[in-house]
């Protein structure tokens, strides 16, 4: 009986596992971006700090960024990191999605407030994120 719970709980946290990584998969940067992606990385991290620590965004911004941060230093991943290439691709897609919320309730010009980056770099983040439609 009790190894019959066990086996249903291990195929439902598969599945589980599964509908996440399809949803990644459906949602990720296409092409190039993904590389773009990977080099931006140190910058995104400064990024994401500042922007959860600005008191002038709403509440809700915050908090997700600061989720987003956690689930960065987590060695938990949807992905394992140990797998060459797709195993960063879950954080990149992650960070695009939170991106693109945070800039339709915050604004592109938070973002770009907030970016240390070079102008080059925004232009790629805003590509990677989606930001220049969110932005319009």
């Amino acid at each position: 009986m009790w190894w019959e719970i066990l086996i249903g709980a291990a195929a439902g946290l598969l599945v589980a596992w599964l509908a996440l990584l399809a949803a990644l998969i459906l949602v990720r940067p296409k092409g190039a971006l993904f590389g773009e992606a990977v080099r931006l990385l140190p910058d995104l991290l400064r990024l994401l700090k500042r922007l959860a620590g600005d008191r002038g965004l709403p509440r809700g911004v915050r908090v997700r960024l600061a989720l987003l941060m956690v689930y960065l230093a987590s060695p938990i991943d949807l992905i394992p990191d140990f797998l060459p290439v797709i195993g960063y691709a879950d954080d990149a897609i992650v960070v695009a999605f939170v991106l693109r919320g945070v800039v339709r309730r915050a604004g592109i010009d938070a973002v770009r407030a907030h970016w240390t980056g070079t102008d080059d770099g925004f232009a790629a983040l805003a590509r990677l994120a989606g930001l220049e439609r969110a932005g319009r």
